[in-house]
């Protein structure tokens, strides 16, 4: 039977569950950070073996082999008394045992000490007593011979004692670290607030990793911390330029990488938001970095991503007050070429002669009861939305030029890459981005894409056809929906007499019309379904979710009401504009 003292395991778990910032940093953590204000860590503390034999409940052991493994660390305590429990063990334990398992049995004690030493954990403490009252040379040389650290206690000694001794000692630590852990995340979003805030909260990670820190923007002089001369900056800097790789467009950032180069271990932390890399930290240790370093390297990360999307924000805001122009080219209250020269500068003539898109984005976030609806939510919602639209057009060699009109995103998107993959293609992989960014906060987004076209006078065009498109999305029931996809209905909108439409869906329509508002029927969307599948009873079927029986029904019932020849190829033509025309004069039905 093997015992596992985890009382201490599971009062640490305990206190995490209530600290829900950083409850995500439960790691084996093995170090020790001073009193007062937030003084980096003492990254030489570490629970060792030797450190563990100093404590009280060891003053009568003694170490029999593996005296150059002392400086193993100690991660937890177990006992066991099996002889197969590898499986329940993870590294870095001490391991106490009566012998029970192997009593005098060479070939079982070599078994038992095998699994440990296959599963690294720190050493194994044998007390003497029932079943052993000596430890056999053979198991001495064989300890020996891996390093392996083999305590004796040559008395009885209570185990408990020795569990919740160090348990106690491991759980301190981990609080403590944990409570510094979060006070050094908090000293790095307070500098952040500042002028020097990227500066300093990168002089304080070089002080608390003791680590070379290379910061890369995107846009930028790169940092070194400590100050490096030119030709080892250089150096540097040439190494990481084929190595600086974008992180996917998955709004997250990406978890750092490691390299061993030259003997050092160098840490690359990409830093961003919405989809884009805006800069890396790279540190660089000439030892194996600590597992509390990587995590000071992510809030030191993160504080950065924060300040730098906050700039991002306010660059946003004053771009979105330059071009409210925009506006005025699309309701064509800018008519002139000249004007639009003085309002986009020495940018006039490339974007004027390359192909674009207008595109509406209609943004719709879920509210809960009792939030603000005011128009100051709605105007910070889009400019949020502007800052991720703009950066995901930019990656797909697109020239953005965004305004804002109520709950709508206007984007004037100037194709800088015609000879790569089609324009087209590269808007939908944008708008799968951008629903991909969105999703998790919750905003509902509706895309209406014009057709494309040149020159700035000719905007308007696609503005209305980015409208008409967006205006199907009750009808077609789609988040994205362009212009040249819309078939007859792009005919249906240069019908300006609606009386004209309702009287052609009269004349073809009516009787089935009449019969779902008397009877409660379904037989336009099963007339439509129908034809829209060419006749195919079975798939008809299977898209209604009904029975074949039920379909050969109503379809008896439509030949009845509009008859035998509803199949014939002018009068199903006609049946299915009508049907068309019947959901732009009535979008909110559903078909």
């Amino acid at each position: 039977m093997t015992t596992s003292l985890n009382l201490g395991q599971l009062a640490a778990e305990a206190y995490l569950s209530t600290n829900s910032l950083i409850g995500r940093l439960w790691i084996t953590f093995r170090y020790e950070w001073k009193e007062s204000g937030v003084t980096p860590l003492n990254q030489n503390y570490q629970l060792t073996l030797q450190e563990v034999l100093g404590r009280p409940t060891f003053q009568h052991a003694y170490i029999a082999a593996g005296k150059e493994g002392l400086q193993r660390l100690v991660r937890w305590v177990h006992i066991i008394e099996v002889i197969q429990f590898e499986q329940l063990l993870q590294g870095g334990e001490m391991i106490l045992t009566t012998g029970a398992a192997f009593k005098s049995d060479t070939d079982l004690f070599m078994t038992y000490l095998e699994q440990l030493i296959n599963k690294n954990v720190s050493c194994l403490c044998i007390e003497m007593g029932h079943y052993l009252s000596s430890v056999p040379q053979e198991w001495i040389q064989a300890a020996e011979s891996y390093q392996f650290p083999l305590i004796i206690f040559p008395q009885a000694v209570r185990f408990i004692d020795i569990t919740q001794d160090i348990h106690a000692h491991i759980i301190n630590q981990h609080h403590k670290a944990l409570q510094d852990l979060e006070k050094i995340s908090r000293e790095f979003h307070r500098m952040t607030l500042s002028s020097q805030g990227v500066s300093h909260v990168l002089g304080l990670l070089q002080s608390s990793t003791k680590a070379q820190v290379i910061y890369v923007p995107l846009n930028g002089q790169p940092k070194f911390i400590p100050h490096l001369g030119s030709r080892e900056s250089g150096q540097w800097l040439e190494f990481l330029e084929s190595r600086l790789v974008e992180s996917p467009n998955n709004g997250n950032t990406a978890a750092p990488s490691v390299m061993e180069v030259e003997g050092q271990t160098v840490i690359v932390q990409p830093v961003g938001a919405m989809g884009k890399t805006w800069a890396h930290i790279i540190l660089v240790f000439s030892r194996k970095p600590q597992e509390y370093e990587y995590l000071i390297l992510d809030s030191a990360s993160l504080s950065i991503a924060q300040d730098l999307l906050r700039k991002r924000y306010i660059e946003e805001r004053k771009l979105y007050s330059q071009t409210l122009w925009v506006d005025d080219l699309l309701h064509l209250r800018i008519r002139d070429e000249e004007q639009i020269k003085v309002l986009i500068g020495t940018e006039f003539k490339r974007l004027n002669e390359l192909p674009y898109h207008v595109i509406l984005i209609e943004f719709e976030h879920e509210q809960a009861e009792g939030e603000n609806t005011e128009e100051e939510g709605v105007e910070s919602s889009g400019i949020h939305l502007s800052l991720a639209v703009r950066s995901v057009f930019e990656q797909h060699s697109f020239h953005p030029l965004i305004t804002l009109k109520n709950n709508r995103l206007v984007v004037v998107a100037f194709d800088k890459a015609t000879k790569k993959r089609p324009s087209k293609e590269r808007l939908q992989q944008v708008f799968q981005s951008i629903q991909y960014l969105k999703a998790e906060d919750e905003i509902k987004l509706i895309i209406g894409v014009g057709q494309s076209n040149r020159s700035f006078l000719q905007a308007h065009i696609s503005y209305q056809e980015a409208l008409q498109a967006i205006s199907l999305a009750p009808t077609l029931q789609g988040k994205v929906l362009f212009f040249d996809e819309l078939g007859v209905f792009q005919l249906l909108f240069h019908i300006p007499d609606k009386q004209i439409l309702q009287s052609f869906v009269r004349t073809y329509l009516g009787p089935i019309i009449d019969h779902d508002q008397m009877k409660g029927s379904e037989l336009l969307r099963t007339l439509k379904v129908y034809l829209d599948t060419d006749g195919s009873k079975q798939i008809a079927a299977q898209q209604l979710f009904i029975v074949r029986q039920s379909l050969y029904y109503r379809l008896e019932k439509i030949e009845e009401l509009l008859g035998a020849d509803y199949m014939l190829p002018e009068k199903r033509l006609a049946l299915q504009v009508g049907i068309r025309a019947y959901q732009l004069l009535n979008p909110e039905i559903k078909m």
